[in-house]
């Protein structure tokens, strides 16, 4: 999520990224180590999830908030995530756009495994919702330094694209050499569909639905610039609005609300 410009069609050339369609899921990782299936009422499990707070990166619209219903809340088995154009006072200041982003940087973490998380994604100018992970530590420095993992991403203006990719200091987008690639879901906005990660030592997998639809493997003789994840990553689940990405072709303020819903996330070691 660390961006300034827009690079939903990041397909690498280097022989180390390939998508691929098939149903390869490997079975290494059966071991449930981490899950929420929000069956609770109110607000996230803080024994789980801790939130951001504040104008955080990439020039987006919205004010994170904190321990705010309107924002993020529990409901019928679902975590709703939702962006508002609510004008509301926090800190003594009015907070035009408002959302909600959680992560459990405090909480779990993990080097290697998988992780599912089934959702419904929002959709209209300026959303930009995400899974993605970073560094519990920066180990070898900070961004891109230590690394990024975007298992999901999605933009409202491009509505029917799941976008993949990873940050590190050898690849990343701001020298336009990024690796990552994106999956047609013309329903991701209408249905629920569960966004796949596994994470082995030697390679990353992304699936759709069961499906693999990318792998980027460690490069040979791989240094901490071109492979940081050998280390301990968070999870992060937020709604976005506006900015370098999501605000590229502008936004729609008039139909906000907007809801990023999620049935359940479970990792797996």
């Amino acid at each position: 999520m660390k961006k300034k410009i827009f690079y939903s069609l990041l397909i690498c050339a280097a022989s180390s990224v390939y998508a691929q369609t098939g149903n390869e899921i490997s079975g290494k990782y059966t071991k449930l180590v981490f899950q929420d299936e929000f069956n609770g009422t109110g607000l996230p499990d803080k024994s789980k999830w801790d939130f951001e707070n504040g104008h955080l990166r990439n020039s987006e619209k919205q004010y994170y908030t904190t321990d705010r219903l309107e924002n993020a809340y529990q409901k019928d088995g679902y975590l709703h995530l939702v962006a508002r154009n609510d004008s509301t006072l926090i800190d003594g200041k009015v907070r035009p756009i408002t959302s909600a982003s959680i992560h459990t940087k405090n909480t779990f973490s993990l080097k290697y495994g998988k992780v599912e998380v089934r959702a419904k994604l929002p959709a209209c100018l300026g959303t930009w919702a995400a899974i993605w992970m970073m560094p519990v530590k920066s180990t070898y420095g900070y961004w891109p330094k230590s690394g990024e993992i975007d298992i999901m991403e999605h933009v409202g203006y491009d509505p029917e694209r799941i976008n993949y990719a990873i940050h590190t200091e050898s690849n990343n987008h701001t020298k336009k050499n990024g690796k990552g690639s994106n999956a047609f879901c013309p329903t991701c906005y209408t249905d629920f569909h569960v966004y796949g990660f596994e994470w082995h030592k030697e390679r990353l997998e992304w699936y759709l639905d069961g499906r693999k639809r990318l792998v980027i493997t460690k490069p040979e003789n791989a240094t901490w610039e071109s492979w940081p994840f050998d280390q301990p990553f968070y999870l992060i689940l937020n709604l976005a609005f506006g900015g370098g990405w999501g605000g590229l072709k502008g936004l729609d303020t008039d139909i906000l609300p907007q809801e990023y819903i999620i049935d359940y996330i479970r990792v797996y070691q």
